[in-house]
């Protein structure tokens, strides 16, 4: 009998034992291939040893000093290095333990710069329908998961949600794919008049949307417009890349793609690679100078900020990142991977969409390919795919919801980085494996 509170309570995990590059031991010994890296988390793979070692060496030396008080050199070291390679005017760094806690620290420093800069009237938060940002409560409020928010709804917070960037449903036959972008951009500008330009907060996106959506990048164009639109109301701009970001589309920073930069920036899973809980908020000059010259106080905090085992292990993970060249592998591995699930899935009857960018990639199910109709949710074919897909050895990712909260499904993948061709090959054979519940459906 487990005394642990697990995830889902009718149906509690195996246990896994051990774990090695790409693969999950479960306690009867079967291998499972990690083909979305837990939640796309796991991006070095498994018993990386410069992590390990780093995690061992700064254990030894120091595991915990509050930053109540104190910094440390992995802090100082990886806040350094990070700056050095993100967009735009992002200059200090704010590390959490997650990415729940990244968009909470983002939102809370948007409302404080707003106030300590002359505007306490902004008070409204924008974000996306079909987002995602976390499951604590601000983060929540946020997102536009329908699921996860539903039972909650009476204690968040309000937040305005417009259209996300949907190419493959919501673009028309009559418009371009800019044309598209620049129509549902539009819609920020006229939810920020609705509420009033001088009351608005922050606009919070995910670059390429993550779980609830599977993998949706923005058409050319669209983020471009999104922060002349902000820029043009003193909006402050959040980019979400706790999923999508630190190498996960072949580029450490996704917004890099889309040729732009926030205000403020979310990052984690890929920072720790799963072997410490971290993540971070970076902000822009502008901001941490607005609050050091006013109160010179950020009116938040956590116990765990600025782990010096945390840092080092996420520093590590930088490194092998950066020093391994392994963003232009990810765009080698991306164009392999993408190759084979269109020459094997490319035709299947049930595949609508194979979307994505770099090693984040996502599959969109349907029950019909010419009028993109999805399955009916009381079929719950995602749940059917991961069982299928967890009995054939593969983690993946498969979601419900995809289009409205309620109807349409989709797979996301997110193998490690250092996946190889063999494994390219054994991963889409296990999807199509796992695709087989469909005939039953």
């Amino acid at each position: 009998m487990s005394n642990v509170f697990p995830r889902q309570i009718t149906a509690p995990p195996i246990r896994a034992v051990a774990s090695n590059g790409c693969y999950i031991i479960d306690e009867n010994g079967k291998r499972y291939f990690d083909g979305s890296g837990g939640a796309a988390v796991s991006c070095l793979g498994h018993g990386d040893p410069d992590v390990i070692k780093a995690i061992q060496d700064q254990t030894s030396k120091m595991a915990f000093a509050h930053t109540g008080f104190f910094s440390s050199d992995p802090a100082e070291e990886l806040a350094e290095l990070l700056v050095q390679h993100a967009p735009g005017e992002l200059d200090r760094v704010y590390f959490v333990s997650g990415g729940s806690e990244a968009v909470e620290a983002a939102l809370k420093l948007a409302r404080q710069f707003h106030i300590e800069n002359g505007e306490p009237k902004r008070r409204h938060i924008i974000a996306r329908k079909q987002s995602y940002h976390g499951n604590t409560l601000g983060a929540l409020a946020a997102g536009g998961n329908k699921w996860r928010r539903n039972q909650f709804e009476p204690i968040l917070i309000n937040v305005s949600h417009i259209a996300p960037c949907y190419e493959y449903v919501d673009k028309t036959t009559q418009e371009s794919s800019f044309e598209y972008g620049q129509r549902v951009a539009q819609e920020l500008e006229d939810e920020i008049l609705r509420l009033g330009s001088d009351t608005v907060i922050a606009f919070i996106v995910e670059p390429v949307v993550g779980a609830t959506m599977g993998a949706v990048p923005a058409v050319p164009g669209y983020f471009k417009r999104v922060r002349d639109i902000c820029d043009k109301y003193g909006v402050l701009l959040i980019l979400d890349e706790v999923m999508c970001g630190m190498g996960r589309t072949g580029h450490l920073f996704a917004s890099e793609v889309d040729n732009i930069s926030p205000d403020i920036l979310c990052i984690a899973k890929g920072l720790g690679a799963g072997y410490q809980p971290i993540g971070a908020m970076l902000c822009s000059k502008k901001i941490y100078d607005i609050i050091g010259n006013g109160s010179g106080f950020f009116q938040h905090g956590h116990t765990y900020i600025g782990h010096p085992v945390a840092c080092a292990a996420g520093l590590a993970v930088l490194r092998a990142i950066l020093d391994r060249n392994l963003l232009k592998s990810i765009k080698q591995r991306s164009d392999q991977l993408f190759d084979t699930l269109k020459t094997q899935l490319g035709a299947h009857p049930n595949i609508g969409d194979i979307r994505g960018r770099g090693l984040f990639i996502g599959l969109e199910l349907v029950k019909d390919r010419a009028t993109k109709k999805p399955f009916d949710p009381s079929l719950k074919v995602a749940a059917s795919i991961k069982r299928k897909a967890f009995e054939a050895g593969l983690i993946c990712y498969p979601m419900s919801g995809t289009r409205d909260g309620k109807w349409g499904d989709h797979i996301l993948l997110a193998p490690p980085f250092i996946i190889n061709e063999s494994q390219i090959t054994e991963l889409v054979d296990k999807v199509s494996i796992s695709l087989l519940c469909l005939e039953n459906i």
